[in-house]
């Protein structure tokens, strides 16, 4: 196990290439600090230095080994004085999990920017994962909090949790379609249509998952083309290629070339919770997590503009082919297993 003191030793004499004058700048005399390089060596089975009467040198081995252990020590530095900040529960890190939809509906991105107000020198880093994995690591304190797509359960020892967003899907159809001019869409009018579905790449039964909603409400859903993410879909949408259910949160204002419609006998949402470990160790958490919840209200509120959203997922839809191309490609697909 290699000696933090001792590197900072080592790194000191090879600085200086004098024993005497590290041992000065050290505030300790000569003879230990010989004999704690030696020992380094010995550990390492490595020589670090040619010694002269006159003055002692950086082996080409031991010119290698300053390099690496200069970035230890900075790095030991770094982490002794992150420690103690934590410690204060001042400022330090904080690892947060999340569910794309946590980006998608602004509670994250909210979340964050009030933070940095607060906080403007904390460090920040999201992980994206299932949602097993993610209360795995608030039990393992890997993570801090995690805004996920369900609850753990009520005996959970560890965990707890509460509802961020409840957001309802609404039907998103291209603006001239049949359906969006009717004064009451039913079940019956969506059988047989053209569908666009959102995939959520961290649940491998989305799909059946979707079906299964729309089979419950009344309607079975062909669905000629996947979206990786609802602005994708809006956009696929607003070419005519079919219809789409994205949250409420997503479609505040106008969009060119598509209508939104409320469903009334549509029960399907999609939901966001915070999730957390039961014991607080670190200030910065609890207060964290404060302004999460307390971001509940405001879910959504801080989305970009419609129109230029979907402007934007229309360029990137063009990728996919044009419209008459990808529906036709689409129309090849519908026959494929769910």
């Amino acid at each position: 196990m290699l000696d933090l003191r001792q590197l900072r030793y080592f790194v000191t004499v090879a600085e200086t290439e004098h024993v005497g004058r590290a041992a000065e700048r050290l505030h300790i005399s000569q003879s230990p600090l010989s004999r704690q390089i030696a020992q380094l060596e010995k550990t390492l089975g490595l020589t670090l230095f040619e010694r002269s009467q006159q003055r002692i040198r950086l082996t080409a081995d031991g010119r290698v080994f300053l390099s690496e252990a200069r970035a230890l020590l900075l790095h030991a530095d770094r982490l002794e004085n992150l420690g103690r900040r934590l410690g204060r529960g001042e400022e330090g890190g904080l690892c947060i999990g999340y569910a794309t939809d946590a980006m998608h509906t602004g509670v994250l991105p909210r979340a964050l920017r009030e933070l940095h107000d607060e906080r403007p020198g904390i460090h920040v880093a999201l992980y994206n994962h299932p949602t097993a994995e993610q209360f795995e690591g608030l039990r393992r304190r890997s993570l801090d909090i995690a805004l996920v797509s369900e609850p753990p359960t009520e005996d959970d020892p560890d965990l707890r949790g509460a509802l961020l967003l409840d957001d309802p899907l609404l039907l998103a159809v291209p603006s001239g379609h049949p359906v969006a001019d009717l004064a009451e869409i039913t079940p019956a009018d969506l059988e047989g249509q053209p569908w666009i579905a959102v995939e959520n790449s961290l649940r491998p039964a989305w799909r059946d998952e979707f079906i299964a909603a729309c089979a419950a409400s009344g309607f079975t859903p062909d669905i000629r083309l996947e979206a990786a993410e609802p602005l994708t879909a809006l956009g696929l949408v607003a070419s005519g290629l079919g219809l789409a259910l994205v949250q409420r949160s997503m479609v505040r204002g106008e969009a060119a070339g598509v209508t939104v419609r409320e469903l009334p006998w549509l029960d399907m949402s999609v939901r966001l919770w915070a999730v957390w470990h039961r014991v607080d160790l670190r200030a910065v958490v609890a207060s964290f997590r404060e302004t999460v919840l307390a971001a509940r209200e405001g879910a959504g509120g801080e989305q970009n503009d419609m129109s230029e959203a979907v402007g934007r997922a229309k360029d990137t839809a063009k990728t996919v082919g044009t419209a008459k191309d990808t529906a036709e490609a689409g129309g090849r697909k519908k026959d494929r297993p769910a």
